[in-house]
Parts: C-alpha cells; sequence; structure tokens
C-alpha cells in the first residue's frame, strides 16, 4: 500500500510513529504562528513612536537614534518552540544570554515590604503589567487601604500606562529613560522646575520626578521590590520554576511569595 508523507517528513519503518512526529511538527508550527500574531499584536501596541513623541514633550528633547521600525508580522525566522513548555519563552537573562523562561511579578508595599499582588506572564518585557496590577490592586481589601503611588522603572514606562494610573487615581512615578547612578551634584540639588500648564499625565509625571519630592519617591522603588526578589533567590533558593505550563507556574509563584509574606511579617512582628 502506498503511503503520502508531509513535506519534510520521510518514510520510515514505523509510520505511526512518524505520523505522531510530522502532527507534533505541524501542531508546533500551528502555535508559533500563533504566538506570531500575539506578539505582533503587542508590539505594534508597543511601538515607540507614540512614547518618543510623548518624551519629546515632556523634556523638549528629541531622542537620539533613529525612530523604530514598525514590526513585522507572521513568524520570525528565529522563532522557536519549546515542545516540553509550550507556555514558557525565550527570554534574556541577567548576565547576558537567554533562557526558555517566565516573567515573574510582583507589587510590593513600600515600609512593610510585603507582596501584595504577585502573577508570572509570558511576554519578556514589563510594558503591559501597569494595568493588571492596577486590577490587581484595585480587587484588595478596602481594609488593607487604597494605593496612592506606584514606582516603578523604566521598563514599564509608556503612554498608555502613565495614563492608566492616571484614570485609576494612583499617582505613577515611573522612570521614563535609563538614570545615571552617580548625577552631578548640581544637577542633584537643583531646583525643581516650574510646573507646565495643562500638562498631560506624562507632562506631569516628567515634571514629577524632576522634583526632590519625585526623586525621594522613586528613590524608595531601588530599596522596596529589589530585596523582596534577592532575598527569594539567594535566602529561600528559589531561582527556577519546577512546574510545567503557566498556571502551574503561576501557583508555584503564588507560594513563593506567600512564603516571603510569612517570613516578612514574622520580622515585623518579632514578639
Amino acid at each position: 500500500m502506498r503511503r503520502t508523507f508531509p513535506m519534510g517528513c520521510r518514510s520510515p519503518r514505523n509510520w505511526r510513529g512518524a505520523r505522531r512526529a510530522c502532527l507534533k511538527i505541524a501542531e508546533a508550527r500551528a502555535k508559533i504562528e500563533a504566538r506570531a500574531r500575539e506578539r505582533h499584536g503587542r508590539e505594534l501596541a508597543e511601538h515607540e513612536l507614540a512614547a518618543r513623541a510623548a518624551r519629546t514633550a515632556a523634556t523638549g528633547k528629541k531622542p537620539g537614534g533613529k525612530p523604530p521600525e514598525p514590526p513585522v508580522a507572521g513568524p520570525l525566522a528565529k522563532d522557536q518552540i519549546n515542545l516540553t513548555d509550550a507556555d514558557s519563552r525565550i527570554m534574556p537573562t541577567a548576565g547576558g544570554g537567554f533562557d526558555q523562561c517566565y516573567n515573574a511579578q510582583a507589587a510590593v508595599a513600600a515600609g512593610s515590604m510585603l507582596v501584595v499582588t504577585a502573577d508570572v506572564v509570558q511576554a519578556p518585557n514589563d510594558k503591559h503589567e501597569i494595568e493588571p496590577t492596577l486590577d490587581k490592586l484595585k480587587a484588595l481589601p478596602a481594609a488593607l487601604g487604597e494605593t496612592e503611588t506606584l514606582l516603578a522603572d523604566a521598563g514599564y514606562f509608556s503612554g498608555p500606562n502613565v495614563e492608566a494610573c492616571a484614570k485609576a487615581g494612583v499617582e505613577p512615578v515611573i522612570a521614563m529613560g535609563r538614570q545615571p547612578h552617580h548625577p552631578p551634584l548640581a544637577e542633584r540639588f537643583e531646583k525643581a522646575p516650574e510646573g507646565p500648564e495643562n500638562p498631560t499625565p506624562v507632562e506631569a509625571m516628567a515634571h514629577r520626578l524632576k522634583t526632590p519630592q519625585g526623586r525621594n519617591l522613586y528613590a524608595l522603588r531601588k530599596q522596596t521590590p529589589e530585596p523582596v526578589f534577592g532575598v527569594i533567590k539567594s535566602v529561600l533558593g528559589f531561582r527556577q520554576f519546577s512546574m510545567r505550563g503557566l498556571e502551574k507556574a503561576r501557583g508555584e509563584w503564588s507560594l513563593v511569595t506567600m512564603a516571603w509574606n510569612i517570613k516578612r511579617i514574622f520580622a515585623l512582628n518579632p514578639a
């Protein structure tokens, strides 16, 4: 009997095994194409032309370099899929290089350093995590108080994110770019500039970051979530997920942040 095989699959002795392999390849290809469509939509939303215009309006300086190229639709030659855990994604890692990862998120309360919201996402960057975090903060019990200010690094900055904070009644203090570790003394102690008239949310935040109060607020970001992640990695020993699949990874991260909170509550109330 003659049998036909999809392109790229040779006819081995075990036809059933070959058929399963070809079905796996077709399934992986379909997932790569779906993931490419998802990435294209995300990259369109993240396209930096609007952010560059907002930054120009806020700072009065035109960003250097060429404007970013618009995102390309469809799978790229470098697109891959992990057959062991299809929900994970290839992401850049600290120290250079890439690995199969998830992106763990945590919102930490300044002062107590307790994790108040936690999530695991598949996006390699953080530009889409402000609005979900605001929704989670809004859903917290009223007894915990209201969120007044949201501190975040430059990885979370975008015009829509700043506007989402303003709409939620939360004051955003999000870095608009990489800041030097040791600014000149003249810059550190310069007087705050006058605020713009009828500013947009991005312009208002840009002015806030230049005021002493805004700089002091943003300084809290470095000493609030960073120690939490450091202790989770170095003291609790959690450096990688043991479970496969996004939902199981979310459950595992929830347990890890719960363990941190129990440890932190004990430190806050030793008696």
